[in-house]
């Protein structure tokens, strides 16, 4: 992490961290992207990106995080994604091309996106 040079610098690291912990607490929403050698091998960057960017062109407020290989390499890239008071669904074989339907069923309209769909977990276990 660079030096903070300046009160006004920390201060605007404060707001960002303050803004995400919002994002958090008040939206309920997290997309976790599978990041491990194999994710990274197999495009998750690319999926990364194109999740960042299409959250920002719909204006989207969601906590994007990345984890580590969980064990199915070949089903990379996975991308979960989680809302308050749903189910988590991973989506397997994630692609950058992917990403706009990904988000507009699962997000904007509340539908998973069932052929994508790897598994659910919810509160009683994987579905």
């Amino acid at each position: 992490m660079p030096k903070i040079k300046s009160l006004e610098e920390l201060k605007k690291i404060r707001e960002e961290a303050q803004k995400d912990l919002r994002v958090r607490t008040e939206t309920g929403t997290r997309i976790i992207i599978g990041m491990g050698t194999c994710g990274i091998a197999a495009g998750a960057r690319d999926v990364m990106h194109a999740i960042l960017n299409e959250l920002a062109r719909r204006d989207i407020e969601a906590h994007v995080e990345t984890v580590g290989c969980i064990g199915m390499c070949a089903k990379e890239p996975l991308v979960d994604i989680e809302q308050a008071g749903k189910p988590r669904v991973t989506y397997a074989n994630v692609t950058p091309d992917m990403v706009p339907r990904l988000i507009e069923e699962h997000l904007v309209k509340g539908r998973v996106v069932q052929e994508w769909a790897l598994g659910r977990l919810d509160s009683k276990g994987i579905q």
